[in-house]
């Protein structure tokens, strides 16, 4: 069982700027998600695509910002518990929480904060009749450990930046890399899609647009896969294959948490934000995209603000009766469960104290 303050259910831009406003509190955090990798859609989907509603940033990549998150929340050290998707929610007698994850990891804290962005995310599988039968058996929809495809061939479908980005990479594992996208042009940064193309070129990827893998084969493992053109005149192409990666991105659902007895609008669930953003369930608080109320915005800053207000309420909740002075960071600096300190500029806290 992990034990912790507060379980964030999402680790995205909202769930990690949760961490950092919870560490100022000097309240302990555990994230999950269901993604392989902290950051949500904006590592997942759309890395390199530019946002420019982020404070301070008249212009960041998605990527770029979730590295700065990354950066922001070391000195609190937070757990992480990736590649699972939360499931069930249990209140214990005591009035704390356990989550249990899909793949049986308990968590168990006093307070629970759902940042889960849109939801948990499915992956849209391609329309290919038998290729339930070949997860995890050749077929897979993210990409969690290279290593896995080295000397191997591989083929890649999608046009976005997670195709052409992982066909760059894996050139240079694999045995052979194959990228079939149904169009002539690509969705991805055009950097990328300049690197594909040389690759292509130069024998390292065997490039397929217009074209879509219709059909799979193989005992008890993948074995090959065809390629259908769209140009009819061209046939079908077979290719070897020891692994399919279909990268057509995510689909957002509510998933298990709207089985959790929380009050559900629209597919996002409702909140008091007349207050501090908890749930129909006290204890369980919503911040970011996966709440409403009215006047809702879909803002990553308005995540952002709600995720500061709500760990207000969470240290009340789990510090009842405790006066909590709040410090502003340019004063008090940020400091971590280690006991180490980064402290403001000097002159910055001169100008403020004069």
């Amino acid at each position: 069982m992990i034990k912790t303050d507060i379980i964030i259910i999402g680790a995205g831009p909202t769930g990690l700027f949760t961490v950092f406003e919870a560490g100022l509190l000097k309240l302990k955090t555990h994230l999950i998600d269901a993604l392989p990798q902290p950051g949500g859609q904006c590592s997942e989907i759309y890395p390199k695509k530019p946002i420019y509603d982020i404070p301070a940033y008249p212009e960041i990549l998605a990527g770029d910002l979730v590295d700065r998150l990354m950066e922001q929340i070391k000195p609190f050290s937070p757990g992480f518990t990736l590649g699972e998707r939360a499931q069930n929610l249990e209140t214990l007698e005591d009035g704390t929480f356990v989550v249990t994850t899909n793949k049986g990891t308990a968590h168990n804290a006093p307070v629970v904060v759902i940042a889960g962005g849109l939801g948990s995310f499915e992956p849209r599988k391609p329309p290919i009749g038998n290729i339930d039968d070949f997860e995890d058996k050749g077929v897979a929809y993210m990409i969690k450990d290279p290593e896995v495809y080295r000397d191997k061939k591989v083929v890649i479908a999608g046009g976005g930046d997670s195709a052409l980005d992982w066909s760059i990479y894996l050139s240079d594992i694999a045995a052979e890399v194959s990228l079939v996208h149904r169009r002539n042009e690509f969705r991805g940064a055009l950097d990328s899609v300049e690197k594909a193309a040389a690759l292509a070129k130069a024998g390292k990827i065997k490039l397929f647009t217009e074209a879509e893998v219709k059909k799979l084969y193989g005992d008890e493992h993948l074995e090959a896969v065809v390629v259908e053109h769209n140009d009819k005149a061209r046939g079908e192409s077979y290719v070897e294959a020891d692994h399919f990666i279909p990268l057509f991105g995510l689909s957002p659902k509510l998933g298990p948490i709207g089985d959790w007895g929380l009050e559900i609008e629209k597919n996002a669930i409702k909140v008091n934000n007349s207050y501090d953003y908890q749930t129909n369930i006290p204890g369980v608080y919503a911040v970011g995209d996966v709440n409403t109320y009215p006047g809702k915005l879909k803002l990553i800053l308005s995540g952002f603000h709600e995720a500061a207000v709500m760990c207000q309420s969470a240290y009340q909740r789990i510090n009842p009766g405790k006066r909590f002075v709040m410090k502003y960071t340019t004063v008090g600096g940020v400091t971590g469960f280690d006991g180490s300190v980064k402290e403001a500029k000097k002159e910055v806290v001169q100008s403020i104290l004069a």
